[in-house]
């Protein structure tokens, strides 16, 4: 019988904990028909051949499972009786049946109708009905949509639609738990295995896969690395998987983590079974990194919704002094909160959150605080006990707050991609909201902080390299053969692991790598591209063109009007909450008259550069007449490139457009001049590094040297 125990084993025991014979002597419950009949209704009509995926029946391509055969009967939509711990509301307990509660287990298993019978939902949101159909009918696919745009239900929905169990691979706790207490409540089987669980409780649920139980589970991407549990996975296999947040498996993309590699060796075993993969944030370099890593042959891509039409964009050139001040008064007026403010540090977060403290409801969250603290603050900013929360990038993954009126960063982000997926936080409920970036010259120098920890020398990964040669070793006899500190050792073998450079065991003996990739120039080319991700975000704050549009070509939408959105800080300048203009001076006039009588006497559109030089205008002030010029669409800006000596060289073309001036209609921004750029080198592989002074030295023979105070 389906659930029966092997003679000597207790219930719920099997998973990642035992040893291998012991988890093979679990009972082994058949596949869901063999991932054979699909649902009824689901398009695509006709088998697949037996050399697809899986095969299918009439009504639905590729490889869906037959409506409530082989999982048997259904769960109730709330849970009664005893639920296995882990399980709970909705789960069934591991050897016991599942009910025949939920009207739609046994009915149609059309896409339309489990929308509206087991989701609750009346319609589809633009593009989601695509995209399921095509998970359902047993394609790969790569989504790439928005926070907040519907991408759940895309691997939801097929999943119940091809029955069995769909497996779910995410990195954030959070999310998971999210998701995880939103199916309970929806009356699912939905349970998940991460390291905040206790041991018995991921036993009962491994248990509860393996009869086939569930309806979803859920996995941090780490249980892979226990041994046992892919194959444990493999005896059963999922007739569906999700990878959720996939951005994080491309070495290219804005948050990659290594656990998230380990997808492409491991996946192999669970196969042939259906992938989605799910991002908010690919650029088309990260969306090839993810099919190739996840070894998707020719995968359906869903490119969709980047636009969000509610979020005005402002971007704010302020000095560092200035901002503390300036995000108070943009969070006094109620109306602007709740929001979330992305703080660069954890000190600035704590700093922020106190000065913000006296008027408004505000609380630092960060990764050095306690799991204990994190959670209380997070649920007492999604109940409204807090009004804003100042955080660093640590928080806002998997948080479901949807009145979000403004998110604030009060320093330039690293990269294009957590940028929008951070804004994206404000305005999920449709209503106006606004995205608000301060930005210096002195925010460059906390990311090349954090790049140079995190992309150690590459004389350090040599050293661990030969430390290796003659064989595999401990991580304590690594770091003392190697000379590497140990705190630097992690990230060594971090990017050692990543390039093929080293494998590191279940043991957690290191071994050298199998020297087929020069891991040299694999480490070099990320670290370069790391720089080019800063630069890019950089001169999007810098840039003159629309704030939404610039985001939705980063991404490549492939629907997208391509129209400006009208309510940005470039697009409506009156309409800024934070930012302030000024109609031309005299002096203004001037310049701009100069400006347009240089271009207007070109046959070619002449580079920022080249206009400078020509009409000695301060560059500072160039920017600001040209932006003003942009806002009112007098000139195009178009940024380029050229590559020398291995390195991008970014610039701006200036082209006059037939638009009429109207000078009492301009507005220039009142914007300080940044304070001098101290003069800086690039190492190429080394990083950055001061130039030396060129200014003499005075003579102070027999002064006395001055006292070097600490910084604080």
């Amino acid at each position: 019988a389906r659930g029966g125990a092997a003679p000597g084993i207790a219930r719920g025991v099997g998973a990642p904990a035992l040893a291998k014979d012991d988890a093979r002597s679990l009972p082994l419950a058949p596949p869901a028909s063999g991932r054979g009949a699909a649902a009824p209704g689901i398009a695509r009509g006709g088998a697949a051949p037996a050399s697809a995926r899986g095969a299918a029946a009439p009504g639905i391509a590729r490889g869906g499972a037959a409506p409530a055969s082989a999982r048997g009967v259904g769960a109730p939509a709330v849970a009664g009786g005893g639920a296995a711990p882990g399980i709970a509301r909705g789960g069934a307990a591991p050897g016991s049946a599942r009910g025949d509660g939920a009207p739609w287990r046994s009915g149609t298993r059309d896409l339309a109708s489990l929308l509206r019978d087991a989701f609750h939902l009346a319609a589809f949101r633009p593009y989601q009905e695509a995209v399921c159909r095509s998970v359902a009918s047993g394609d790969d696919v790569l989504l790439v949509m928005p926070t907040g745009a519907g991408k759940s239900l895309c691997y939801q929905l097929p999943g119940i639609a091809r029955g069995g169990t769909t497996l779910v691979v995410s990195p954030l706790v959070a999310l998971m738990e999210d998701q995880v207490a939103k199916l309970l409540e929806l009356g699912f089987a939905a349970a998940r295995i991460h390291a905040g669980r206790d041991r018995m409780e991921s036993r009962e649920v491994c248990k509860a896969y393996l009869d086939g139980a569930l309806d979803f589970l859920f996995i941090a991407p780490e249980r892979l690395r226990v041994r046992g549990f892919p194959e444990m996975l493999a005896r059963r296999k999922p007739s569906l998987i999700a990878i959720d947040e996939a951005h994080c498996i491309s070495q290219w993309g804005h948050d990659f983590r290594p656990d998230y590699r380990m997808l492409g060796e491991r996946l192999p075993l669970l196969m042939p079974t259906p992938i989605v993969a799910l991002t908010a944030t690919a650029t088309p370099a990260v969306q090839d990194d993810i099919a190739a890593q996840l070894r998707l042959s020719n995968p359906q891509r869903f490119i969709h919704g980047f636009r969000r039409t509610n979020i005005a964009v402002e971007v704010l050139e302020r000095n560092p002094s200035e901002r503390t001040p300036l995000v108070r008064e943009i969070l006094t007026p109620p109306g602007r909160r709740p929001a979330i403010v992305y703080a660069p540090t954890r000190k600035d977060a704590e700093a922020l959150a106190k000065a913000l403290s006296p008027r408004i409801r505000a609380a630092a969250y960060h990764a050095g605080l306690s799991p204990e603290v994190r959670d209380r603050v997070q649920t007492a900013f999604i109940n409204g006990k807090y009004d804003v929360v100042v955080a660093t990038t640590a928080f806002g993954m998997g948080i479901d707050k949807a009145d979000v009126r403004t998110v604030v960063h009060t320093a330039l982000p690293a990269t294009l991609e957590g940028y929008y997926q951070e804004i994206g936080r404000a305005g999920r409920d449709g209503d106006p909201s606004r995205a608000v970036l301060l930005y210096g010259f002195s925010d460059t120098k906390t990311h090349e902080f954090f790049l140079e920890r995190d992309y150690p020398p590459e004389a350090q990964l040599a050293q661990v390299e030969k430390a290796l040669a003659k064989g595999p070793l401990h991580l304590a006899e690594l770091a003392r053969k190697s000379k590497v500190k140990s705190e630097v050792l992690e990230k060594v073998l971090e990017k050692l692991s990543v390039h093929a450079g080293v494998r590191v065991d279940q043991e957690g003996l290191v071994h050298p790598g199998d020297g087929t990739l020069d891991f040299r120039e694999a480490y070099a080319r990320q670290r370069a591209h790391k720089v080019d991700q800063l630069e890019k975000m950089r001169r999007y704050a810098e840039s003159s063109t629309c704030r939404m549009l610039g985001l939705v070509r980063h991404f490549g939408d492939q629907h997208d009007s391509g129209q400006p959105c009208g309510i940005c800080d470039v697009c409506d300048p009156a309409a800024c909450e934070a930012q302030t203009f000024r109609t031309p001076t005299r002096d203004d006039r001037a310049s701009l008259e100069k400006i347009l009588e240089s271009l207007n006497a070109r046959a070619n559109a002449p580079t920022v550069g080249q206009l400078q030089i020509e009409l000695g205008i301060d560059r500072h002030e160039l920017g600001l007449l040209l932006a003003a010029l942009a806002r009112a669409s007098v000139v195009e800006l178009r940024d380029e490139s050229f590559e020398k000596d291995g390195k991008t060289i970014h610039y701006q073309r200036v082209r006059l457009t037939d638009a009429e001036v109207h000078m009492e209609t301009l507005r220039i921004e009142d914007r300080p001049e940044p304070p001098p750029e101290p003069a800086r080198k690039w190492r190429g592989r080394k990083g950055f590094r001061r130039a030396k002074s060129t200014t003499k030295k005075r003579a102070t023979k027999g002064a006395p040297r001055a006292k070097r105070t600490k910084r604080s």
